[in-house]
Parts: C-alpha cells; structure tokens; sequence
C-alpha cells in the first residue's frame, strides 16, 4: 500500500513472525515511538491517564475542579491561600490491552490498515507505562482464536507482545470478531487494580457495555478508537461491489449522494454511541486515523489529560 503520509506506521500484513520485514517493521515502529514521545513528553513515568495516585508529593495552589479531599490543610493555613497535595505514582502498575484484530481491522484506505494503528498504538501504550517495574500483558483477538500474553515487565516481554498482536493470523472470511468476549477475559483471574486499554474500531454491535463497567469498577480503562476515512463516509464512486469479511457477503450498490448522506449520518450516530458508552464506564476515548499523523494524536491525547487534571512538572503515571 501506497504511504503517502511520513508519519505513518510500517505494515504488518504478512502476519509472518519469520518474516525479516516484520522484525523490521517493529524496529521502525520501536524507534518511531521513542524518537517523536521523547521529544515531547519527559519524565519518569509518562502516563496516558493521569489521576490522584498513592503517594504525597508536592503541594501546589488549588485550582477549580481538583478534588477537595486533596486539599493541605497545614500549607493553606501557612500561606493563606488554597494548597493541594499532589500524589506520585506506585512504582509499580499493571497494563493490560485489549487488541481487537478482527477481519474489520484488516482494512484500509489511506496511509495504512487498522490493523497496523493497533501495533502501533500498542507500541505507544506500551511505552507509555513500561519502565519502574510496571507489568503490561494483552489479550489478542481475532473472532477465532483469542490469545492471553501474561503480563511482565521488561524490554524483551515487551518486544514480545507486540510481535504477537503484529503477528496474529487474519480470520477466516465469515468470521465475526466478539470484542465482548476479549474485554470479558480481562476478569479472569482478578488482577490488582491498574489499566486497561482497549484497542479497536468498535463497528458492529455494541454488545460490550457489561464487561466494560465491570473492568472499569476495578480499573482505569481508556478507550482508543481505530478508523478509516472509509468508516465515516462513502467516496462518490457510482457503481461498486463491497464485501463485508466478518459476515462474508458480498453486495453491489450504486453510490448515490442519498446514500452518501444516510452512510454518514448512520456512522456518525454508531460513533456517537460508541464513545457514549465508553464514557458512561468512565473510559476517555482516543481516536487514530489511517490518515493522519497517528503519534501525533497520541501527543496530542495525553497533553489534554495531563491538562485537564492539572497536572503538574513531574509526569509520573498515577492510578487511582
């Protein structure tokens, strides 16, 4: 596939843990990672959710929307002006991922398929909460198969878990992913509590609320949503054959500008929907594009969390 965008992910297409291109790719996305976050986020620890953590930190003046129970009482009494404490991370946090790579993800239109922006956000999460002993494990599936990466700190383990979610086969044409299923297997074993990150495009039925709010009442969750230009609209072709992989048919339309406008407006409501029922389980949502700067997006995403918690100098991933 053509990329035209210089900051677009390698591909994964072969799926082939052999294939020298594959090691390849991964080194590039490796490097990637390291040389755009490096360059923009400092710290220990560089978190993707922000939050109040266990351990006390430094105080600083209270601003509007910070908890009150983090409030210095002894340092706003001294200076006469509203203090709250901060609280560093535990030195030890526990990711899992949710790497939907379902026949839907096989797709792709612009500078990439889905299923490479699942890598590589991967590839970001991973180095986002890696380091301190932090433990990251995965569960990868494909609507066949689903496959449990336990989680283990480490550069090697980490390398590891992202050849498996690169390298995990296709489906079967006709094969439906269950994304429900995945988010579900996160429960099982009880974990301690951490963050769980859920990789997908979210099309199809929206059948996962229940295992969502579960994982969610025990853990940080963040949503990262994967799309194509594709998902959202429909190009002005005329006549063209499109085939669903996950139901295995195969139709002939006529793209109209009605169709266009219902496409759209039928897209719009599922995302809607969908980032609905993220936030309703207190998941934030972060969106990459097969068309855009994707790492970008991820710069972009953590800079507004950091922001909206009031985030101070030290950058230290926290959890509830």
């Amino acid at each position: 596939m053509k990329r035209s965008h210089p900051h677009a992910p390698p591909s994964f297409r072969s799926g082939n843990l052999d294939d020298p291109k594959v090691a390849a790719a991964l080194k590039t996305l490796e490097l990637t990672v390291r040389r755009r976050l490096d360059g923009v986020l400092h710290g220990d620890h560089l978190g993707l959710i922000p939050g109040p953590g266990s351990e006390p930190g430094d105080a600083r003046l209270y601003q509007p929307g910070d908890d009150v129970r983090q409030m210095d009482w002894s340092v706003t009494a001294r200076t006469t002006h509203a203090h709250v404490r901060q609280t560093v991370a535990d030195r030890e946090l526990e990711t899992w991922i949710v790497a939907d790579m379902s026949a839907s993800l096989d797709f792709g239109t612009a500078d990439c398929e889905k299923r490479d922006l699942v890598v590589a956000a991967a590839a970001a999460v991973t180095y986002l909460t890696s380091g301190g002993g932090n433990r990251i494990g995965a569960i990868i599936a494909n609507g066949e198969t689903m496959t449990r990466i336990p989680a283990r700190s480490g550069r090697m383990h980490a390398r590891a878990l992202l050849t498996a979610i690169a390298t995990m086969p296709s489906a079967p044409d006709g094969t439906r992913g269950d994304l429900r299923a995945a988010i579900d297997a996160l429960r099982r074993p009880e974990r301690r509590r951490g963050l769980a990150v859920v990789v997908s495009d979210f099309l199809g039925e929206i059948n996962w609320q229940r295992p969502l709010r579960a994982i969610a009442g025990r853990h940080d969750v963040l949503g990262v949503e994967v799309l194509d230009p594709r998902d959202i609209e429909l190009p002005d072709v005329g006549d063209v054959v499109l085939h669903d992989p996950e139901s295995g048919r195969t139709r002939e339309f006529t793209v109209t500008e009605q169709l266009r406008r219902d496409y759209a407006a039928a897209a719009a409501e599922h995302r809607e929907q969908v980032e609905h029922t993220l936030r309703s389980a207190g998941a934030p949502v972060m969106t990459l594009r097969t068309d855009k700067d994707w790492i970008a997006e991820v710069v972009r995403f953590v800079a507004t969390r950091r922001h909206s918690f009031g985030a101070a100098p030290t950058n230290r991933v926290v959890r509830q």
